[in-house]
């Protein structure tokens, strides 16, 4: 059996879309011509950004998601597929940010962590890769970070949820050998976006102290959100039979001047 090429139409799920690296995804694949379902909890965040994305040519629809809750992913996607049809691309990214140290962190604070990031992915994934796998092709990307080889202090629990993140996409890759199905992982380094700009900000400022004190605030650059989704849009674009499995994306630090070229003694000008 060969490997077809993508079909014309390619609608899209973002999740986690209603800002930051999702809401970016979101935008750059309706540029690029996919036909976009935006789903987080703050749906009117996406009905605003499916709007604007309309009013600008593309084709976008807003979808009510809480990858918390089994019963709301499994409606998304369904709300998603009667709107534009079967997904062929997922982007899986959505989460939240609590700090602390893990011996200060209450349990179910923590454990909130390991839901929303990949309980939550593995809740988008299993329903969402049936019905890919009966197609034979699909592209589901997962959002990973650095912290997985770069640990930070402060994060126990996120860094965790993303090493598992990592550990599920890894797997989920193998059993998907001979369907079609790609899955990859993109792992920003250090991103702007609203994620964390809740946090209490003494502990905001012991956490980046830290984070400076193991060499993990090497400078003050960071990536935008436009940064990361560039890097979905190309894994997603591989023609089928070829698989980007992972992509790191990391913030160039601060561009310095050219280092002046003494000029050779005796030269003519």
């Amino acid at each position: 059996m060969r490997f077809q090429p993508h079909p014309d139409r390619r609608p899209a799920l973002v999740v986690g879309a209603s800002s930051g690296i999702g809401e970016a995804t979101a935008r750059a694949l309706a540029a690029a011509g996919y036909a976009v379902a935006l789903g987080a909890r703050r749906v009117e965040k996406c009905a605003e950004t499916a709007a604007q994305i309309a009013a600008d040519g593309g084709e976008a629809v807003a979808v009510a998601l809480d990858v918390t809750d089994e019963t709301s992913v499994r409606a998304a996607v369904a709300a998603a597929e009667e709107s534009l049809g079967p997904l062929e691309v997922v982007v899986t990214g959505a989460g939240d940010l609590q700090i602390g140290l893990a011996h200060e962190m209450s349990v179910d604070d923590w454990g909130a962590q390991i839901d929303v990031h990949l309980v939550g992915a593995h809740r988008v994934y299993r329903t969402v890769a049936p019905a890919m796998i009966e197609r034979r092709r699909g592209d589901i990307v997962f959002i990973s970070s650095d912290v997985v080889a770069h640990p930070r202090p402060w994060s126990s629990a996120y860094v965790a949820a993303k090493y598992g993140i990592e550990g599920m996409a890894t797997t989920i890759g193998l059993e998907l050998e001979g369907t079609g199905v790609r899955t990859g992982l993109v792992r920003p380094g250090q991103t702007l976006t609203g994620m964390g700009m809740n946090l209490d900000q003494q502990k905001t400022e012991a956490m980046l102290n830290d984070w400076i004190k193991f060499g993990l605030a090497r400078h003050g650059n960071f990536l935008t959100p436009d940064h990361l989704a560039a890097a979905v849009l190309a894994m997603i674009s591989m023609p089928p039979g070829a698989h980007m499995r992972s992509v790191d994306v990391e913030a160039e630090g601060k561009l310095t001047a050219p280092t002046p070229t003494p000029q050779t003694e005796g030269a003519s000008a």
